[in-house]
């Protein structure tokens, strides 16, 4: 691997709702040893890509670091795969579902070790309906909680916590899904479709256990019933995919539709409330930087 010279930082600074002046000091402080150069990028929510994506040929950096939630995170990387620069996360979000999934430590000395690191991997990456994804996008409940928390005004778990009562009651599920994959069409009711890249959500549920990162194909799962039971085991990481619960199908596309507009949200973000939703996978798309054995 060609050693490290420039560094591009991009700080989302309102992601989760903490300060980032740690992460900014601690970067600094690293490339400093390391003798690295450093340009620092804070999104502002306006011409961001635009903007990265000038910074970045400008100034060529050799590795991206980003500091943001999932949705930032997944931003960047759709910039940093389309000009060939490796990826490095520093978790600050809301959940940081991407960062459980890669194994990434809380400890930020770690994370910036990691991040200015040689482990590499080639990961994939999903479009669903032209957005990109790398971890995990949903239609149905759990989007319609992620939507309600953007409408609200409590950041952080604990908005995730007060929208939760709420949406239960407002949302007429189960909802029906058509899915078209590997040539097959099918028609099922449930409380939400997965369409996942990784295994867990940021908070630890492991909604897909056997899904792989960089196999080249993605998981469907049609979640068809609200039993508490079956959700507290997920939330433990022990989801035993109990066909009555859960149907899975492994694939490399898929289309889903449905009669009635249905919340979808992408690795963390609210996209809108659909009816057609498209996803393929793009194998080994980019590079990201990992713990030490992770995947080995």
């Amino acid at each position: 691997m060609p050693p490290l010279n420039n560094i591009l930082l991009v700080i989302n600074p309102i992601a989760g709702g903490n300060d980032k002046s740690p992460i900014r000091e601690a970067v600094k402080d690293a490339c400093a040893k390391r003798d690295l150069k450093l340009d620092i990028y804070e999104t502002t929510g306006e011409d961001d890509e635009d903007n990265i994506t000038a910074l970045s040929k400008k100034n060529m950096p050799d590795r991206i670091l980003v500091s943001g939630g999932d949705g930032t995170i997944v931003c960047i990387a759709d910039i940093a795969r389309k000009i060939k620069v490796p990826l490095a996360i520093l978790p600050s979000g809301s959940a940081n579902g991407l960062a459980v999934n890669l194994d990434i430590p809380k400890d930020l000395d770690r994370q910036i070790e990691i991040a200015l690191g040689d482990r590499l991997l080639h990961v994939d990456m999903l479009t669903i309906n032209n957005h990109p994804s790398l971890h995990i996008a949903d239609m149905g409940i759990n989007a319609a909680l992620i939507r309600n928390y953007d409408e609200g005004n409590i950041r952080g778990k604990f908005g995730y916590l007060i929208n939760s009562i709420p949406t239960l009651i407002q949302e007429d599920f189960p909802f029906a899904f058509t899915i078209h994959a590997n040539g097959e069409t099918i028609d099922e009711t449930g409380i939400m479709v997965a369409i996942a890249n990784a295994s867990k959500f940021g908070t630890g549920a492991n909604i897909n256990p056997n899904g792989v990162i960089n196999d080249g194909k993605f998981e469907v799962l049609i979640f068809k019933k609200l039993d508490i039971w079956e959700i507290i085991k997920t939330l433990q990481g022990d989801l035993d995919m109990d066909p009555a619960f859960v149907k899975v199908i492994v694939t490399d596309a898929v289309k889903i539709t449905s009669k009635e507009a249905i919340a979808l949200q992408v690795d963390g973000e609210f996209v809108g409330n659909e009816t057609h939703v498209e996803a393929s996978i793009i194998h080994k798309a980019m590079q990201i930087a990992v713990p030490d054995g992770f995947l080995a």
